[in-house]
């Protein structure tokens, strides 16, 4: 097989069951929250503008409340650890792709050292207020301000790889649009068929192993 397989695997809604920001939201931030989460939907802020003001409504006190209650609550999703085994025994490449914040995604991965990189936004508690950073931007190829832009990161990769998009939501569909291969649920699986986007679909990890193992019969034939 001359194409090496390279994965991009969103983490809110897809490694874990729920999405830990709306779940952050719902416990610790003002009623406000709900707004601006609307706007993100409706597109009336980008990505980045929004989960930044979703942030910035929680005191930097709170961090190891935070982080603690992600960690506890979190739920990862049935088969993950064995994707990541069975990833790193076919020579496939794990990446983790996600508009989440370090403060949570690094704790509750720590367990799967499997995991060839993690892209994600990070965070800073040294002020009053949470606040987001942003060390994965959108290139000149992208003009949606994601935060964590995972068009740019997938177009950071070779030509040549086999690119694959395992995700659940608005955050995964510009990376569908252009991967070579899609494993799809929830809003994602939605807009892939409403738009005529070839994809597997799944429910759990289990399943993105069968359909890895299509894909990689596939390429060797």
């Amino acid at each position: 097989m001359t194409k090496r397989i390279v994965i991009f695997c969103d983490f809110d809604g897809t490694i874990t069951e729920k999405d830990n920001i709306l779940d952050i939201m719902k416990h610790f931030a003002p009623p406000q929250w709900k707004k601006i989460v609307d706007d993100i939907f409706a597109k009336k802020k980008s990505l980045r503008e929004g989960v930044g003001e979703l942030f910035s409504l929680i005191p930097s006190e709170k961090q190891q409340e935070l982080t603690g209650y992600v960690v506890q609550n979190a739920r990862i999703r049935d088969g993950f650890g064995e994707f990541v085994t069975f990833c790193k025994e076919q020579n496939i490449h794990l990446l983790v792709t996600s508009n989440g914040i370090d403060f949570f995604i690094h704790p509750i991965l720590a367990p799967f050292e499997d995991i060839e990189k993690i892209y994600c936004n990070e965070s800073d508690f040294s002020g009053d207020t949470v606040r987001i950073l942003w060390p994965h931007p959108c290139d000149e190829y992208c003009g949606v301000d994601c935060g964590m832009c995972k068009t740019t990161v997938i177009r950071s990769y070779k030509n040549d790889d086999f690119k694959v998009v395992i995700g659940d939501s608005l955050t995964d569909l510009e990376g569908a649009k252009i991967a070579d291969a899609v494993i799809a649920r929830s809003y994602l699986k939605e807009k892939c068929e409403e738009l005529g986007i070839e994809h597997e679909s799944f429910t759990d990890f289990y399943d993105c192993i069968r359909a890895l193992k299509t894909m990689k019969e596939r390429l060797v034939g």
